[in-house]
């Protein structure tokens, strides 16, 4: 019998699933074994190499077939092992500091190269246990001790990761497209917040979301096809197809969203508007559940599911009266409408592809029918974030040397000096620099308010006279945080490593005591992020404001591409097919960029963000013309193609409207192509939007007038460019 209430196993299943908890329980569970050891006189003080492996190794979010997660992690343990060996082979000479310390600086730079995921981590890892093991001179030159300790702990890190797959056991194929799910429950949450912001930051903040969904289902698309060698075993056949049914969904609800603000521009349409709330929040819910439902296989968990889709498709169809029945006449509305009645129509087939990947559907036991919000983890799968091509990019190369010298520079400096902490200056310098101005500014800051945080409290806490139980008590439950925040709130994470760290040293008897440990600390990590700063400002800068315009003219030549494909089925009759979906997946791809390199430029300083709000502008009136275009795409028909000179005039012209946007921004302004922007811009006031007789005719025409709008106010913006 049971006894566990449904709602606290509901509950507890959730959780289970959170990244941030079960990457600070694992970690802390293999950092702390080292500790405890090594304070009761089991092991040498060495034993910090250990736990320090141990953690670096079992706090990875590492997805994927199982016998690449095991290469994966036996490579990160080598990587280790060999960075703590360089240390050591460097701790008696000078020379032999300074040149081991570049080779690191090289390889950081390749572990990032090979993966934005895992790379940033395992070169911090790597580079603290080298700079520790540079910084203890108590170790003979070329002894492997230090080395074999560090290899132990990180292969007690890969035992514990794989001892826990068994009791999380997923299916990798799985695990890529629940994560897709999870994207789509993001989104459409964000879509139903209807909490008062301002409309900057919310559009910042869809915009972040739907780039975040289309990696996901880009990186799910490469998975699935990286798996299917030979013949497709019939469960991952089912899980492609529940796949292109969440893409589906995803396309219908953004032009959805899209449609209803049409709505909310109109004060006595407003309230319909409102009216889809709920049905935003039911779809959230849904994608949440589908994901978990994916993962865990469980009947249960399916019929969760069912429910959602039983109250969302009530939801759709209550929505879909109250529109004919308020607003029977409005273009808008009957837009609206036919949305929705798309939507529904989806569900069915959601279901039964749904059903079709969990092997027990048709059992039934008992579970709650209370229907809970549902927040998970959000993971990428390995298979598509390591980067194998030979090609660097030269921000890359600029960053690895900027980190190269500065590292040389920081070694060189507590290695003259003799001091014996100094190893907190080039590894500041480590997690501060990153490749852009803006993002080492934020990491600067947040690192010294949490080192100044934490050593405050720290400093107390040696002070006092607590039991060695309490201390080590202290140190688990710092890293514990350490864990949990790192990858959401780095300044927090850096207040509990401070702590950590501090006590640590503290219990194992450091020289100077817990108050200079402190200081030193502080200090170093102050001239660290100063260091830091300046060479991000100072040597070989890469700044936004000249990336930007390339990348935000590739991504206006995508939608081109977009456009010019919908208006061949417009004219001649054709249906969403996989042309215009690999057009639209191109343009969304290409926006996404725009916005992850506008999101660099304000960061970086106020001389160097020229144009910012002009290239806003057009970053956002480029998507808002995506989203019209998908708006298009959805009522493609074979039937009743609209074949007119008007609708090829138009489509002529809003095409060479991009095409000279996209040079205007790659190549700069000219006396010809202002001229040819001014000419531009009064063809399209004058344009006539092709119309039709029938209701699909007149929804078609309302999104070609929105196009017209977009592309005259992109035209209007591109004008103001120098």
């Amino acid at each position: 019998m049971n006894v566990i209430p449904a709602r606290l196993r509901a509950s507890f299943a959730q959780q289970a699933l959170r990244p941030d908890l079960a990457r600070a329980v694992r970690s802390t569970v293999a950092f702390m074994p080292p500790v405890l050891l090594m304070n009761a006189g089991l092991v040498s003080h060495l034993a910090v190499f250990s736990a320090i492996a141990a953690q670096s190794v079992a706090m990875v979010d590492v997805r994927g077939p199982y016998r690449l997660r095991v290469g994966l992690l036996l490579a990160m343990a080598a990587i280790l092992a060999g960075a703590t060996q360089l240390g050591v082979c460097g701790a008696a000479s000078l020379l032999a500091a300074v040149l081991l310390t570049a080779l690191v600086g090289v390889l950081m730079g390749a572990w990032r190269h090979l993966s934005s995921d895992y790379g940033p981590s395992l070169a911090a890892s790597s580079a603290l246990l080298f700079l520790i093991a540079l910084a203890t001179p108590a170790i003979p030159a070329g002894h492997a001790g230090a080395a074999i300790y560090t290899l132990g702990g990180a292969l007690g890190g890969v035992a514990l990761q794989a001892f826990l797959w068994p009791w999380r056991a997923q299916h990798p194929l799985r695990r890529a497209v629940a994560e897709s799910w999870l994207a789509l429950g993001n989104l459409f949450a964000a879509l139903a917040n209807d909490e008062p912001r301002t409309a900057d930051a919310r559009s910042a903040n869809l915009a972040q979301l739907e780039s975040d969904l289309r990696t996901a289902l880009d990186q799910t698309y490469a998975t699935l096809a990286a798996a299917r060698i030979g013949r497709a075993h019939a469960f991952q056949t089912h899980l492609e197809e529940l796949h292109l049914t969440g893409a589906r969904l995803a396309t219908r609800v953004v032009v959805l969203h899209t449609a209803l603000d049409s709505l909310r521009a109109d004060a006595a349409l407003a309230p319909l508007a409102a009216a889809a709330q709920p049905a935003l929040v039911s779809l959230s819910n849904l994608a949440r559940s589908i994901a978990t439902a994916v993962i865990s296989r469980q009947p249960s968990q399916l019929a969760s599911c069912e429910v959602r889709l039983q109250r969302l498709g009530n939801l759709l169809r209550v929505l879909q009266a109250r529109l004919a029945a308020q607003a029977p006449a409005s273009t808008d509305a009957g837009q609206v409408a036919e949305l929705l009645r798309q939507l529904a129509a989806e569900l069915p087939t959601l279901r039964a592809r749904l059903r079709a990947t969990i092997d027990r559907a048709d059992e039934r036991g008992a579970f709650s029918l209370e229907l809970f919000d549902v927040n998970t983890w959000s993971l990428r799968p390995v298979t598509a974030t390591l980067n194998l091509r030979p090609h660097v990019t030269r921000t890359l190369l600029r960053f690895t040397a900027r980190l190269t010298v500065l590292l040389v520079a920081g070694v060189a400096a507590f290695k003259g000096f003799g001091l014996a902490h100094g190893y907190w200056l080039p590894l500041t310098i480590v997690v501060v620099l990153q490749p852009d101005y803006g993002s080492t500014r934020r990491r600067a800051a947040q690192r010294l308010l949490g080192t100044l945080t934490g050593v405050a409290l720290a400093s107390l806490i040696v002070s006092l006279p607590l039991p060695a139980g309490l201390l080590t008590a202290i140190i688990g439950l710092t890293m514990f945080g350490f864990a949990y925040y790192v990858r959401n709130h780095y300044g927090r994470a850096v207040f509990f490593v401070t702590i950590m760290v501090v006590c640590l040293l503290g219990a194992a008897g450091a020289a100077g005591g817990g108050y200079a440990v402190a200081l030193e600390r502080l200090l170093a990590t102050a001239a660290g992020g100063a260091l830091a700063m300046l060479a991000a400002l100072l040597f070989w800068p890469v700044w936004e404001n000249d990336r930007l315009p390339p990348i935000l003219a590739r991504a206006l030549v995508a939608n081109r591409d977009y456009w010019r494909i919908l208006q061949q089925r417009l004219a001649q009759g054709g249906t969403y097919d996989a042309p215009v979906v690999a057009a639209k997946r191109a343009a969304e791809v290409a926006n996404s960029n725009v916005f992850a390199s506008l999101q660099r430029l304000f960061g970086d300083p106020k001389n160097h963000q020229a144009r910012v709000e002009l290239f806003a502008a057009l970053a956002n009136g480029n998507q808002r013309l995506t989203r019209a275009f998908t708006g298009l795409a959805l009522h493609l028909s074979t039937d009743t193609p609209l074949a007119s000179p008007p609708l090829a005039h138009f489509g002529d012209l809003t095409a060479r409207a991009l095409d000279g946007i996209s040079t205007r921004l790659a190549s700069g302004a000219s006396p010809e192509r202002d001229e040819a922007c001014r000419t531009l811009l009064a063809d399209l006031e004058k344009a006539t939007i092709p119309t039709g007789e029938d209701e699909r005719h007149r929804w078609i025409s309302a999104q070609l007038a929105r196009v017209n709008t977009e592309t005259t106010a992109l035209l209007l913006a591109a004008s103001q460019l120098a």
